[in-house]
């Protein structure tokens, strides 16, 4: 125990490791992979129709272009590096297609509308937002059309992006094909990283300041792009070859575990910034696995924010007070930085004289507890021979 404490003092006094665990924690805490899931769910049900949609309007527009409608799909489609080439691969089977265009169109809608749903109710869990400060059914289905509004312009920008890097690489030599592919990718992790901060102020009511974000929103773009090359190496080296009822669940659990990785990106990125906006660090290096700990000032945030935040009406108010830990001896119930006396600590019923063998419970005066031939006036010389 003695080490366990001291790993939680030093965890306490310096930011560097109190910060990430106190991140682990609220992750932990608020089931944030659980809410990945579910992000990750309707990710992959909207996702296939959009790319179809995508495809086919892009190949009808591009149609007497075939250069050109070659480098914008294989631009587009790079930003899903698992199934991205699978559809770039066999285009010819639904160019132009009616059914196409209108599958795309509901499937992709409606998926992508459960997507805005989920991402809005993960970040105002995390974010500590009450129910009742948050929008109602109509007006959050509003904010997610801008949050598709600003996805799609993202992905437009990025294929944009993409699509001249690629032009701009073939006119010119080696070296310099290397260097605007470099600037390229650049300016698109920039692009992401904007894109991710922007949505967050969209899609809460508690808006962290912009400087608590760049630094974690930066790291998430770096992240996103990793995923990108992760998705193109495993389609190129895992993929390529395999038979075909291999390669299809293989593309299946791909797309599939490469969402849920880049839900976990954005839901981190978001705890990060709401643990560094909310102050809730640091944290007791305990808390999660026993009752017997003294709480911080982080870990008594951390959990009256977990409370507040499922208030359903604004005039409903909830306070939250916290005991001291049961069963717990003086001395642990302190603070690390806190010197005072442990016999400071305890229960006013416990600070009595040592030689007072009252039930703590009992709160009459001592005068009452005496001997009645003791509660004679003491002005009575007869005392009690007097009395007889």
């Amino acid at each position: 125990m003695d080490v366990l404490a001291r790993l939680d003092a030093y965890q306490r006094r310096h930011r560097w490791a109190g910060l990430p665990l106190a991140v682990a924690y609220k992750f932990f805490d608020d089931q944030a992979a659980y809410l990945a899931a579910l992000l990750t769910y309707y990710g992959f049900l909207s996702l296939f129709p959009l790319l179809l949609f995508l495809v086919a309007v892009l190949s009808a527009v591009l149609s007497r272009d075939p250069q050109a409608q070659h480098a914008v799909l294989n631009s587009a489609l790079s930003e899903f590096p698992v199934i991205g080439d699978q559809l770039g691969h066999n285009i010819h089977s639904f160019h132009g297609s009616t059914v196409a265009v209108a599958v795309g169109v509901v499937g992709s809608f409606y998926g992508a509308l459960n997507v805005a749903q989920a991402a809005q109710h993960a970040l105002n869990k995390i974010f500590a937002v009450p129910r009742h400060a948050r929008p109602d059914p109509l007006r959050s289905r509003l904010k997610g059309l801008k949050f598709l509004s600003l996805l799609a312009l993202g992905l437009g920008v990025t294929t944009g992006l993409s699509t001249v890097a690629e032009w701009a690489a073939g006119l010119l030599g080696t070296r310099l094909a290397v260097g605007v592919r470099v600037a390229a990718g650049v300016l698109a992790v920039l692009l992401n990283a904007a894109l991710m901060v922007a949505s967050y102020r969209l899609l809460t009511r508690r808006r962290p300041p912009l400087r608590l974000m760049y630094g974690p929103a930066l790291g998430a773009a770096c992240a996103w792009q990793l995923l990108l090359w992760g998705g193109s190496y495993y389609v190129d080296h895992v993929l390529r070859g395999t038979t075909a009822t291999y390669g299809l669940f293989g593309i299946v659990l791909g797309l599939l575990a490469w969402i849920y990785l880049g839900a976990l990106v954005y839901l981190l990125t978001a705890e990060i910034s709401a643990v560094r906006a909310m102050r809730l660090w640091p944290r007791s290096l305990l808390s999660p696995f026993t009752e017997r700990v003294f709480l911080s000032a982080g870990d008594q945030r951390a959990y009256r924010s977990y409370a507040t935040t499922e208030s359903f009406k604004g005039f409903e108010k909830i306070t939250v007070h916290f005991d001291p830990p049961p069963h717990a001896d003086p001395a642990d119930r302190r603070d690390p930085g806190d010197r005072r006396d442990p016999a400071d600590l305890r229960d006013p019923a416990d600070r009595r004289d040592p030689g007072d063998l009252r039930d703590p419970a009992d709160r009459r005066d001592p005068a009452d507890l005496r001997d009645p031939a003791d509660r004679r006036d003491p002005g009575d010389p007869g005392g009690l021979d007097s009395r007889t």
